[in-house]
């Protein structure tokens, strides 16, 4: 695997003195539900949201590399805080390579990130859409008053939702001389605008539950006209080019998952090393059994590890192989998300009834390990992309 460089190996020891700080307290945000704000105030205070923004905006211009460096880390502390801040992550790491928003927006997201931790979201799931990537219409609705747009909709899954600042909001947009059968656009919401209501239907999921990933939604919100972008007429082709959401949503949020299990494993393993039963007199972690689970934990995590970094550091140093890493990145994310859910059943297993309970994380990082299946591309679209690239 890649050495990281000097730079990178400063973000990462800055990722992993915040998981340390985290992981005491997570357990207990897990339990109510909480949003857990402290946290984000400390990854502005320690500069982490800052690590993605372009240097000329006053950040440290960390590569998608560097990034899933610093979310394997960080995501040992907490998985939800990791996997909601992964979605500012990825946003400003694409925007920043393909520069294609208008550059005084993009400047203006970057320096609130650097100066005030502001959080961004891109806003699409909804209801009968299903997933996003896969195309269709959203049902949430822009119209023109006459001086800016209303936006009317409900949208799901909105991680950091209580906390936003900038909803970077999919909709539909009506038909117009440019756009005789309507079209779709990206409408920069601001977090403090009037008529979004927030609604917690994710407390108590199974996985992630401080991630806050609640339901929004929009009552005749206003937004500018400049700040609805990325307008397209329906039925325009997309163009050909990198797959760069792809590589930056994946490989980051592969990190978050590669993460948790190891943070799994970790915890078992400390386990294993002072849990002596009086029968054995002597800690299990002596034991074939155990060993050999731990070995089925390991082996997974160590093989995807090593294609997720080589597949972030193939896109971060050879833009050039980038048109054709697509197969690579699905295959780099369904390797890590499938390696979390391997170890997590293992570490449970071998823990025994003790995994189960709350005196350890292990049930935790288990069920917050499963949240990485839901991400796209899911388990189904990422072999039919390797098995047609094959």
């Amino acid at each position: 695997m890649p050495t990281p460089t000097v730079h990178q190996q400063q973000m990462i020891d800055i990722a992993r003195q915040l998981a340390q700080s985290f992981a005491p307290r997570a357990d207990e945000f897990d339990r109510t539900g909480a949003f857990p704000y402290a946290f984000y105030r400390e990854l502005h205070q320690s500069g982490y949201l800052s690590f993605v923004v372009p240097s000329e905006f006053g950040g440290r211009g960390a590569s998608l590399y560097g990034m899933v460096l610093c979310q394997e880390e960080l995501a040992k502390g907490c998985g939800s805080t990791a996997m909601a801040v992964d979605m500012t992550i990825h946003v400003i790491g694409r925007i920043g390579e393909m520069r294609n928003y208008p550059a005084d927006i993009y400047a203006h997201i970057c320096h609130d990130i650097v100066t005030n931790g502001a959080l961004v979201n891109a806003v699409a799931s909804e209801k009968d859409l299903g997933s996003p990537s896969r195309g269709g219409l959203p049902a949430t609705i822009a119209t023109w008053d006459g001086a800016q747009w209303r936006i009317n909709g409900h949208k799901l899954f909105v991680s950091m939702a209580p906390a936003l600042n900038y909803l970077i909001t999919a909709v539909a947009l009506p038909s117009s001389d440019a756009m005789p059968n309507g079209g779709t656009a990206n409408a920069i919401v601001r977090g403090e605008s009037s008529g979004l209501e927030i609604v917690d239907t994710w407390s108590d999921a199974l996985a992630l539950r401080s991630s806050g990933s609640g339901d929004i939604i929009y009552h005749d919100v206003a937004v500018d006209d400049a700040w609805v972008i990325d307008r397209k007429a329906l039925g325009t082709p997309a163009p050909i080019e990198p797959p760069t959401g792809m590589a930056w949503f994946a490989l980051t949020l592969a990190a978050v998952y590669l993460g948790i299990g190891q943070a799994a494993l970790d915890g078992v393993v400390n386990y294993a090393k002072t849990r002596i039963p009086t029968a054995l007199s002597k800690p299990i972690a002596t034991l074939p059994l155990i060993q050999r689970r731990l070995g089925e934990a390991s082996i997974p995590l160590q093989a995807a590890r090593a294609l997720l970094h080589d597949v972030a550091a193939t896109w971060s140093n050879d833009p050039a192989a980038r048109m054709h890493l697509g197969p690579r990145i699905a295959a780099a994310k369904y390797a890590a998300t499938n390696a979390a859910v391997v170890a997590t059943d293992h570490a449970m297993r071998a823990a025994g009834g003790f995994g189960i309970t709350r005196d350890l994380p292990l049930e935790r990082f288990f069920r917050d390990a499963r949240a990485g299946l839901t991400h796209p591309p899911n388990d189904d679209a990422a072999l039919e992309l390797v098995g047609k690239n094959l």
